[in-house]
């Protein structure tokens, strides 16, 4: 069984625009035209993106009036999160090796 995230999720995360389209809704919920306010980029670009990280369930709408507001729906990243940190522990081992290193060298 694969327990890694889905492919969508890293393809919604891997484009910089995207992260911080994730970052203003992080702040707080915003339209679509407020989006495309906050990038140089046209209604129909920012539509896509937040296609895209729709998808990937990382922002969920929610319509107000006749405007559409988005907001970071967080379980994806969290799941991002604990996959990542499965392998913390080879990093872990690496950076502890390199302070030992740096250390024997030191003295």
């Amino acid at each position: 069984m694969d327990a890694s995230p889905g492919a969508s999720v890293f393809k919604a995360i891997g484009d910089p625009t995207r992260r911080a389209i994730l970052d203003l809704l992080a702040e707080s919920e915003r339209s679509v035209g407020e989006l495309t306010d906050a990038f140089p980029m046209s209604q129909p670009a920012m539509s896509q993106h937040l296609k895209v990280l729709r998808t990937a369930g990382l922002v969920t709408p929610r319509k107000d009036g006749r405007r559409r507001l988005y907001r970071v729906a967080p379980e994806p990243l969290r799941e991002v999160y604990d996959w990542v940190q499965h392998y913390e522990r080879f990093w872990d081992d690496k950076l502890d090796a390199l302070g030992r290193f740096l250390d024997a060298e030191v003295t």
